[in-house]
């Protein structure tokens, strides 16, 4: 079966460089700017993996982490913050509202797919 990644990032570089890696790993992506468009996909969608970014407009990363969380079907989703931030407060912030790995930007693909690899298992 194909793992289903839902990718959400402001920049739309970042995006297709995740959603280029991934797809190239064998992965179905689908794509969110922001975390509100994310939460939209996600009430009619199903997915297997959650990447997103930390600072973006509408719903940042930890607003949308901590929502997916409260949502039945996706309380045990593996997530991944993708983000500029490499503070280690910024880390427990995100790992307290439940994100399962944190990659800083910039990234090697080789170092993303490892993340994924490593949480989806």
């Amino acid at each position: 079966m194909r793992r289903k990644i839902l990718i959400v990032d402001d920049s739309a570089t970042i995006r297709l460089v995740l959603s280029t890696t991934l797809r190239e790993a064998g992965c179905e992506v689908v794509e969110a700017c922001d975390g509100r468009e994310a939460l939209d996909y996600l009430e009619n969608e199903t997915i297997n993996m959650l990447i997103t970014d930390l600072n973006m407009p509408n719903v940042n990363g930890i607003d949308l982490i901590r929502q997916v969380r409260r949502t039945n079907g996706f309380r045990f989703m593996p997530i991944i913050m993708l983000t500029t931030e490499s503070e280690e407060e910024k880390k427990q912030e995100g790992k307290a509202v439940g994100a399962s790995g944190w990659v800083v930007k910039p990234f090697k693909p080789e170092q993303l797919l490892a993340v994924v690899n490593m949480v989806m298992a």
